[in-house]
C-alpha cells in the first residue's frame, strides 16, 4: 500500500510540475462534463415542466374550443344562376355541454368555459385581468385546490350570484396583507365578493393555449350564470326570438333583462355563447373513441358547421415528450462527443509526456520499479488531471445550468444523479484513455531508455 502511494505523490509532482500542460490537458474534460451537466438539467426540467402540464390539464381531458365559422355554403353552382344559402350554427353552448354529460357514457366530468378580458379594481388598485365563468367541475378537472374559503354553492350557481375565487397571484397583488374572504373586488362594471383562493402551484413557462391550460394564479373565477347573466351572453343573438318593437327580454330563473337588438349584435363580437368545454374521460383508451364521438355528435347539433376544434392535450404532451427527448438524446450525444474529444486529448499528451521522459523511465526502471509501478504512475497522472477536470466541469456545468435558467424560459434542474454520471465518466476517461499511454512507458527498454538523450 505504501508503494503505491508513493507512486501516486511522484503522479501528483509530475502533474503540477507541468501546471500549462496539465490545464491544456483538463480543458476538454472541463467542458464536456459541463456540457453533460448542461444539458442533463435542461432534460430534467423539461420532463419536469411535461410533468407539471399533465397535472394542469387533467387526467384523460378533451378540449373543445369554440372556432369563429359564421357558415358555410351550400354546393349549390352558381353559374347556374341559382342562389346561394349559408347554415348558420348556434355555437358552442351550455346545451352542448349537458347533452355531452347525458348522452356519452364514457365521460366523467364535463366543464363549460367563458372568458372575457376584464379590469380588476379594489383600493385603488388596478390591472387587467381574465374573468372566467366555470362550474365546480372546472377545479376537479385541472386539480386545482381552494386553499382559503369555500367553493360555489348550488344557489350561487343558479342565481348567478356576485362572487368569486381568485388565484394566489390576484390575492397578493390586492390583498397581501388581509384576507381577502368576504372582500370586494371590481370586475369591469360589476362588484364580486371574493369566496375562496386557490392554492399556489408551480409555474409552467410554456405557452398552454393549445393544451387547455392558462395562468391560474393571475385570473379570477365566477359562477358561469354569473358571467352570462351579469355580463355579457354571447349566444343570445343566435338563440333569442328578435321582436319587432326591436326589443329582446332575456327572463333567467326569477330575473328578467331587457335588451336592444343593436345592443346585443354589438357586443356580440363571437356567436359561440362559450370559449370551450373541457371533457373529462374515465379512460385514456377511451380517449380516442370519445372524440370521434364528440365530433360527430356537435356536428348535428351545429348543423354541419364545423365552428369547433377538438384537441387531446394528453397526446399531445406526449408528443412533445418525445420530441423534447430526442432533442434531449441529440444534446447528450454532442456533450458525450465532448468528452470523448477530451479522453483523446488526455491520451495525445500523455503518449508525448510518455516520448519527453523516457530517460526518467529508464532511471526508475534500473532502480527497481517494475513494469506495473510505471503504468500505475502514468496511469495515476491521467487520472488525476480527468478527476480534476471533472470536479471544475461540474461547477462551471451548475453555473450553466443556473444561467441558462435566468436569462431564458427554459427550466433546468441538477440533479445528484447528472453529477454522479458526470464524474463517473470523467474518472473512467481518465482511465480509458490513459492506459495506452501508460503501457507505452512500462514497455521501453531500461537500458534503452538510459541511453536517451
Amino acid at each position: 500500500m505504501e508503494r503505491y502511494l508513493e507512486i501516486i505523490q511522484v503522479a501528483m509532482e509530475a502533474v503540477f510540475a507541468n501546471r500549462s500542460r496539465s490545464i491544456l490537458t483538463a480543458l476538454g474534460i472541463i467542458f464536456g462534463v459541463a456540457a453533460v451537466i448542461a444539458m442533463m438539467a435542461i432534460g430534467n426540467g423539461a420532463q419536469q415542466e411535461i410533468l407539471e402540464q399533465m397535472k394542469m390539464v387533467g387526467v384523460n381531458n378533451i378540449v373543445i374550443s369554440a372556432k369563429q365559422e359564421l357558415g358555410k355554403k351550400s354546393d349549390e353552382d352558381e353559374s347556374e344562376g341559382k342562389s346561394e344559402r349559408k347554415q348558420y350554427s348556434p355555437g358552442l353552448n351550455i346545451l352542448d355541454a349537458r347533452s355531452i354529460q347525458e348522452i356519452i357514457p364514457t365521460v366523467v366530468k364535463v366543464s363549460p368555459e367563458v372568458t372575457y378580458e376584464t379590469t380588476i379594481i379594489s383600493d385603488g388598485i388596478r390591472q387587467q385581468a381574465r374573468l372566467n365563468g366555470v362550474t365546480p367541475d372546472f377545479f376537479q378537472v385541472f386539480n386545482l385546490q381552494i386553499e382559503q374559503g369555500t367553493m360555489f354553492n348550488a344557489y350561487q350557481q343558479e342565481t348567478g350570484s356576485p362572487v368569486c375565487i381568485i388565484g394566489p397571484g390576484i390575492k397578493s397583488r390586492f390583498f397581501a396583507l388581509e384576507n381577502p374572504i368576504g372582500k370586494q373586488i371590481k370586475c369591469g362594471n360589476i362588484w364580486l365578493e371574493v369566496i375562496g383562493v386557490l392554492e399556489k402551484r408551480l409555474s409552467v413557462m410554456s405557452d398552454g393555449k393549445d393544451i387547455g391550460t392558462s395562468d391560474y394564479s393571475n385570473e379570477i373565477y365566477a359562477p358561469i350564470q354569473t358571467v352570462l347573466i351579469r355580463y355579457k351572453d354571447r349566444g343570445l343573438v343566435g338563440s333569442a326570438n328578435i321582436s319587432g318593437s326591436g326589443i329582446t327580454t332575456i327572463v333567467t330563473g326569477s330575473v328578467s333583462y331587457s335588451f336592444s337588438n343593436d345592443e346585443l349584435a354589438s357586443e356580440s363580437e363571437s356567436y359561440h355563447q362559450l370559449d370551450k368545454i373541457v371533457v373529462q374521460v374515465d379512460e385514456s383508451a377511451h380517449l380516442t373513441a370519445t372524440t370521434k364521438i364528440l365530433s360527430q355528435m356537435l356536428k348535428r347539433r351545429h348543423m354541419g358547421v364545423e365552428d369547433f376544434e377538438i384537441s387531446v392535450p394528453e397526446l399531445l404532451l406526449k408528443q412533445e415528450q418525445r420530441t423534447k427527448d430526442i432533442f434531449n438524446i441529440v444534446l447528450g450525444a454532442i456533450a458525450g462527443i465532448s468528452l470523448l474529444v477530451g479522453g483523446i486529448g488526455i491520451m495525445n499528451i500523455m503518449l508525448a509526456s510518455v516520448m519527453e521522459r523516457i530517460r526518467e523511465i529508464g532511471v526508475r526502471r534500473s532502480i527497481g520499479a517494475r513494469k506495473s509501478d510505471i503504468i500505475f504512475q502514468f496511469l495515476s497522472e491521467a487520472t488525476l488531471i480527468s478527476i480534476s477536470g471533472g470536479f471544475f466541469g461540474i461547477l462551471l456545468g451548475v453555473v450553466m445550468a443556473r444561467i441558462i435558467s435566468e436569462t431564458t424560459d427554459i427550466l433546468t434542474i441538477v440533479s445528484a444523479t447528472s453529477i454522479l454520471i458526470s464524474f463517473g465518466v470523467s474518472a473512467t476517461v481518465g482511465i480509458v484513455f490513459g492506459y495506452l499511454p501508460a503501457r507505452k512507458a512500462a514497455e521501453q527498454d531500461p537500458v534503452e531508455s538510459l541511453r536517451h538523450d
